[in-house]
């Protein structure tokens, strides 16, 4: 049996944008969308043609429901998807702002994803792609789903599969600091390869320097580091190379949340398909890009036919 591409887990919220900028208290009008850096990402991945699973569990509810047929639309299999009377799907508010970032305040302190376990994992589910892409967000809502990300990274690593690392820090799921640096930088040095974001990167190795940063993830075993350097693109190292690869000029940002997500799918989907880390690294550059010019978390993220009709007109200057 032919194994199926990459897998991701985390917890989706539904996620109401405002229809006009403003402070959130002041807005009466809403638009829905789908947020969560794990469904994002597996959007990117199956808009680019990777077969991608997501792993969770939702409400029994109808965000829940909407969830399960937004994600089904996007051809992401979510056989791996549970269902919990008990506790809700949690949700989102999001500003629209124009410039910076957006505020977003979160309802999902009891949500139904935040009870997920190390007894939940399916190994044979899990260990059917190729690949895990996995962030800091899942470890860091409590000490359950904590457990549910090792166990899952656990039976990855024990069938040989690859496996890649967004730390995603969020410092107020946190009980400390000295915990998330110490729990995030464990997880990922199990990996093959990590995207911290320069300023992740200063937190989690005391070094702004990417190189150095780096150095840090190598010597302890992960054979790729891409540091995200924003709207400069991204310096990338490993055992035998580095190099940074400039990003993309974008005339206008429109919102900036999800471009880190994007990032990933970029980098992770050209390494899963053979290209050279520096090709993975622009495709990266590319998705990020894309998506600071859209309003949603992923609304941007293009179809594989749309991103080689960017690059190409983004290098050479032909459409």
């Amino acid at each position: 049996m032919s194994l199926k591409d990459i897998v991701t887990f985390g917890e989706a919220m539904v996620m109401f944008v405002a229809d006009k900028p403003g402070a959130l208290k002041d807005i009466d009008k809403f638009s829905r969308r789908l947020a969560g850096a794990e469904v994002n990402t597996a959007v990117g991945f199956a808009r680019l043609g990777l077969s991608a699973g997501w792993v969770s569990r939702l409400g029994d509810d109808a965000f829940g429901e909407y969830i399960r047929e937004y994600l089904a639309g996007e051809n992401i299999d979510i056989s791996g998807v549970t269902s919990d009377s008990r506790y809700p799907t949690g949700f989102q508010l999001k500003s629209k702002v124009l410039e910076g970032d957006p505020q977003v305040q979160y309802f999902r302190k009891n949500s139904a994803a935040r009870t997920l376990s190390g007894a939940d994992v399916d190994a044979d589910y899990l260990t059917g792609f190729r690949h895990l892409h996995m962030t800091g967000i899942p470890p860091a809502l409590t000490k359950e789903t904590r457990e549910f990300a090792y166990a899952a990274l656990g039976a990855m690593k024990a069938a040989g599969r690859s496996i890649s690392f967004d730390p995603n820090l969020r410092p107020s799921l946190w009980s400390s600091r000295e915990e998330m640096v110490s729990v995030i930088n464990d997880l990922a040095c199990r990996a093959d390869w990590v995207l911290p974001g320069v300023e992740e990167g200063e937190i989690l190795t005391g070094s702004r320097d990417s190189r150095t940063i780096a150095e840090f993830y190598l010597n302890k075993g992960v054979s790729l580091v891409v540091v995200k350097l924003g709207p400069e693109g991204a310096y990338f190292r490993t055992q035998t190379d580095e190099g940074t690869v400039q990003g993309f000029k974008v005339e206008e940002v429109v919102d900036t949340v999800g471009a880190g997500d994007g990032f990933a799918v970029g980098l992770v989907s050209g390494m899963l398909e053979g290209l050279t880390v520096s090709q993975a690294v622009q495709r990266g550059n590319a998705i990020g890009a894309l998506a600071v010019q859209s309003e949603g978390d992923h609304d941007g993220y293009p179809a594989k036919s749309e991103l080689e009709t960017y690059l190409q007109y983004q290098l050479t200057g032909v459409k």
